[in-house]
């Protein structure tokens, strides 16, 4: 997502900020281990809260009207009419197993239409109260634009029912024409996807018209603007509307390199494309190695290119501690020469983050499961949030706490609360963090198999009974894995106060037998780190031999 609007004057800048913020990784249903169809979000900003956003379905009035307010900002931007009958949803999801993500990329400054009413944000939304297949959701999207315009920069979007995965980019005619030209290319279902701030629609398949759908001006307006002059079938969505720059390639196409990468062998070829040093395009879509899970798809949004060239533990940026992590800003000067951290998929800066899992097999109440967590996905919990509950668990809850308020009941600050003291010791204290993380995540395996099972019994007698079973479930287990988090960031509060490391035994800090504290350990810095303060400084600080006098 972003978090300031793209300007004519701002072009540059927002180059930037488009480079550094959203990420959302696909998988067909051929390519996963149970046949589902999954698609993520990891939804980065510095002020985006992390809650869990709630419509019940409702019927409308003939003739009513809905406000759109700018997702990043409120902003009002005008009224649209209302259709008839509104779908629920759950965050990303509707009760329907449609879900839609995106990411957002940086357009041509001039194709940006300031008037419009419908920004990405707000037809994400929209859409999932009004469709309910991915299909049926491309119509709506691009019906919405061409009626109403559409207002956000570059946008590519993630779409997936329980048995088609898309990916659409999109991006604003500007002030000359109202709408949209778009392109949308179905994942086929072996295959894994991604897009991560930059457009990943090179050739368009014109002739598939069966997994292709695109606007009817998609290239003729590229030509009427001058961006493209050669045939059809060279044409290029990426390069025609997109600005591609270093960030661009490093920054945002080397997330999704390092999907493919983990997951698929031979990808090593695709290194000098994302290192701005020419070579082959990465591709829109790879067939991997072996199928993949939930979890293998929660553990790809915890990425800081672990076990690559560009892991962020093995350069000096990551200090005394080993940390893969980079605080803002993200570019930066040094003897007037620009340089620029490595930007993973798991960021600190992260609003909320998702994998949703859309069974085709299961009726849709049951089917469909939001993996949810708020803040940083390496360090949150992704608790199962069924997807057609009619009640937010309180510490997803809208109004439970805001980004200036602290509440400890809402997992965005307990998870914040445990991060942000990992950060600053981060190879001494993210062990603690993955224990109760992984303890937490691999009791869902066993309690959603039950409760599913449950569930499908009552959903014979009443699918409403089985729909309060899963309620009250993902309530439960969401609250409950908050306390936990907010016990765990209690004790590692206590275990490293004040740089040093206090003993445990048998699950307890360790006392003598008179009661009193042992004495804490003083673990101090890697080797490596009092190298490199050798290297600098060490004539200063080298201890000498101090002669009798």
């Amino acid at each position: 997502m972003k978090k300031i609007l793209l300007t004519i004057g701002a072009a540059v800048a927002a180059s930037q900020i488009a480079s550094f913020a959203c990420t959302s990784l696909l998988a067909g249903k051929g390519a996963t281990t149970d046949g589902s169809t999954m698609i993520t979000y990891n939804a980065d900003s510095y002020v985006l809260y992390g809650e869990l956003y709630h419509h019940p379905a409702a019927d409308h009035k003939k003739g009513e009207m809905l406000e759109v307010r700018e997702w990043d900002t409120n902003k009002y931007l005008g009224e649209i009419k209302q259709v008839e009958h509104t779908y629920a949803t759950i965050g990303n999801m509707n009760e329907h197993q449609l879900a839609i993500t995106e990411s957002t990329w940086s357009s041509r400054p001039e194709l940006m239409d300031t008037t419009a009413i419908i920004d990405y944000g707000s037809l994400i939304y929209i859409t999932l109260q009004r469709a309910r297949t991915a299909r049926e959701a491309i119509k709506v999207m691009t019906d919405l634009v061409n009626e109403y315009g559409y207002r956000s920069t570059g946008e590519s979007f993630s779409i997936a029912d329980p048995n088609e995965v898309w990916i659409m980019e999109m991006v604003s005619k500007g002030m000359k024409e109202k709408g949209a030209v778009w392109v949308a290319i179905r994942i086929p279902d072996d295959c894994i996807s991604g897009h991560a701030n930059q457009s990943r629609i090179h050739q368009i398949p014109f002739d598939d018209k069966e997994n292709c759908i695109y606007s009817k001006d998609v290239v003729s307006f590229a030509r009427d603007m001058g961006y493209f002059n050669g045939k059809d079938e060279d044409f290029s969505f990426c390069n025609a509307y997109a600005v591609t720059d270093y960030l661009a390639l490093r920054g945002c196409d080397g997330r999704v390199w390092s999907f493919y990468n983990k997951y698929a062998k031979g990808m090593d070829k695709y290194l000098p494309y994302i290192l701005a040093e020419g070579g082959e395009v990465l591709p829109l879509y790879i067939k991997p190695d072996r199928k993949l899970s939930v979890q293998d798809m929660q553990a790809m949004l915890r990425d800081h290119f672990d076990g690559t060239e560009l892991d962020m533990t093995k350069d000096p940026g990551a200090g005394p501690w080993h940390s893969p992590y980079r605080f803002a800003p993200l570019i930066w000067k040094s003897d007037s020469v620009e340089y620029v951290h490595e930007r993973p998929i798991a960021t600190q800066q992260t609003g909320f983050t998702l994998v949703a899992q859309m069974r085709s097999w299961l009726p849709d109440e049951i089917g469909g499961i939001l993996w949810f967590g708020v803040d940083d996905s390496a360090m949150t919990v992704y608790n199962p949030i069924y997807c057609a509950i009619t009640k937010v668990p309180e510490c997803y809850r809208q109004g439970n706490g805001d980004f200036y308020t602290l509440s400890w009941t809402s997992a965005f600050w307990v998870n914040n609360f445990v991060a942000n003291q990992t950060y600053i010791r981060y190879s001494q204290v993210y062990p603690d963090v993955k224990k109760v993380q992984t303890e937490i995540e691999s009791s869902y395996v066993e309690s959603t198999k039950k409760v599913e099972a449950e569930a499908l019994k009552l959903y014979k007698e009443s699918p409403e009974k089985a729909n309060a079973l899963l309620t009250a479930f993902s309530d439960s287990v969401s609250d409950s894995a908050t306390a936990r988090y907010r016990q765990l960031g209690e004790y590692l509060f206590v275990k490293y106060l004040d740089g040093r490391v206090k003993k445990e035994k048998d699950g307890k800090f360790e006392r003598t037998a008179d009661g009193y504290p042992v004495s804490p350990d003083s673990p101090g810095y890697s080797d490596d780190y009092y190298r490199s303060i050798v290297s600098s400084d060490g004539d200063r600080l080298r201890v000498k031999e101090v002669k009798p006098q």
